[in-house]
């Protein structure tokens, strides 16, 4: 980066002024935990008028002032910078469209690139573009049809998978093909209460995937990834909460210790490596299996080709600094296998409705 060059940041949610309690908290401490990682850099910073007092302490930081979505700003004005890093996630294809809009105009991102975010925002895109050797759960997307054929179409799925195992109950999770934080997410226990009412969290129109439902605690890592090495930074425990159509995702423990966490490192390193494109802080959702039994311990979820909350309590025990590391190792200023990935200490963070609270422990 030369020395006039300056890095367009921006969170979409507190770049957009959207207010809701159960989100910007979260937020927030994303894009201010990424403002202090930017410190030694010129930042352009684009986020709602009403953080103008929260931003002006900033030495290093241009503030840039909107009342609209983020999206409509960039498409008018994305052309006028050269280096771009963000937080989105892939909610309304949020994460790809702003990846889009930013390569278009020949930004250059130091997170995932466009066809990277598309591949992992799809679940079902994600599931097949893995190798094989990548445990995963089985997996079949289907489309809410308004006559009501998705309901069939379900149950003659469990009806072939149940007969490979026919002495143990199989259960399903069934999910939106593109979705975060656990939303709209529900377990058929039984098939016998698959019902029309699934309409009412995924209406006519709506694509799912269904998959096995496996038992088990539910794991991410959190890796740094140069777009063809990844490296991993952590195993964090998750807390979350699914079924219903009304899960959600409200906290983690930074390390998780287990006995799995070399497989699971090397599960999410692969994967990652697998899908050209895939930038900066990443994480990958894994579940550690219950039954001992299977054949295997640890199976991938999904991949989020973007920054995750961990990030938040990650940095504050990690040996080194995240958001300039990935700059420079995007930069060639850095060989990414330099970083010292040692933690130096544990932290937990949850989430409530108005806050998000960090904790050394």
């Amino acid at each position: 980066m030369n020395e006039n060059d300056s890095i367009l940041v921006f969170e979409y949610f507190t770049a957009s002024g959207i207010k809701e309690k159960n989100i910007i908290s979260e937020a927030e401490e994303l894009i201010f935990g990424l403002l202090d990682d930017l410190s030694d850099f010129k930042v352009d910073l684009v986020i709602d008028k009403s953080y103008e007092d929260r931003v002006k302490d900033f030495d290093n930081v241009n503030p840039i002032l909107i009342d609209e979505p983020i999206i409509d700003w960039l498409e008018g004005n994305a052309s006028g910078f050269e280096n771009a890093i963000f937080i989105a996630a892939e909610s309304d294809n949020a994460l790809y469209d702003i990846t889009k809009i930013l390569e278009d105009n020949d930004v250059k991102t130091y997170t995932s690139s466009a066809e990277a975010c598309f591949k992992t925002s799809n679940k079902y895109e994600t599931y097949e573009a893995l190798p094989l050797d990548i445990p995963q759960p089985r997996s079949f997307r289907f489309k809410i049809d308004p006559k009501g054929y998705w309901k069939r179409a379900i149950e003659n799925l469990h009806e072939k998978w149940q007969s490979e195992d026919p002495l143990t109950p199989l259960k399903l999770i069934i999910k939106p093909l593109i979705g975060v934080d656990c939303e709209n997410i529900v377990i058929i226990n039984d098939i016998d209460e698959l019902s029309y009412d699934l309409e009412k969290i995924f209406p006519p129109g709506s694509r799912i995937i269904v998959q096995e439902f496996i038992r088990g605690t539910d794991v991410s890592v959190s890796l740094i990834s140069d777009g063809k090495k990844a490296i991993p930074i952590s195993l964090n425990e998750q807390f979350i909460n699914i079924g219903n159509g009304n899960g959600a995702y409200f906290g983690g423990h930074i390390p998780y210790e287990s006995k799995y966490c070399d497989e699971a490192f090397e599960i999410a390193t692969n994967a990652v490596e697998a899908i050209d494109g895939i930038r900066g802080f990443v994480g990958v959702d894994l579940l550690i299996n219950a039954d001992e039994k299977d054949v295997y311990s640890v199976y991938l979820l999904e991949i989020n080709s973007r920054f995750t909350t961990p990030y938040v309590g990650l940095r504050k025990i990690c040996n080194f600094n995240i958001g300039k590391s990935i700059v420079e190792i995007i930069d060639g200023k850095m060989d990414i296998d330099d970083l010292d990935t040692s933690l130096n200490g544990e932290v937990k963070f949850m989430k409530s409705a108005d806050s998000l609270e960090i904790r050394r422990l």
